[in-house]
């Protein structure tokens, strides 16, 4: 949400580029961490949607980096969502390399 905030701030110009963008990529970590929940009874399937989450992720950083560039987003705000955003990066990573701490178990 604190993307969608930013991103309101944008240029018109970027309506359709950047700004769509950096908002679906954003929002769709998060949606790919809710099918990875819901696909934890498959190994296979939870790691998939992690991955799919973990790469939206990096996507998200490289819309950031051009907001930065472009001058749309301040230093500071960069560094806050940088920081928020190796954070899930971890946890992801931490998903994808121990999905059996995640994974439901099987009876």
């Amino acid at each position: 949400m604190s993307i969608f905030k930013t991103s309101k701030a944008f240029p018109q110009e970027e309506r359709y580029s950047l700004t769509d963008q950096v908002r679906r990529s954003s929002r769709s970590v998060c949606s790919n961490i809710g099918e990875a929940y819901r696909k934890r009874q498959y190994r296979a399937h939870f790691v998939s949607k992690s991955s799919d989450a973990d790469m939206e992720n990096t996507e998200t950083r490289v819309w950031l980096d051009f907001a930065l560039a472009c001058g749309y987003i301040s230093k500071k705000t960069w560094d806050d969502f940088e920081l928020m955003a190796e954070e899930v990066g971890k946890l992801l990573n931490h998903m994808i390399e121990n999905p059996e701490k995640y994974v439901r178990k099987q009876n």
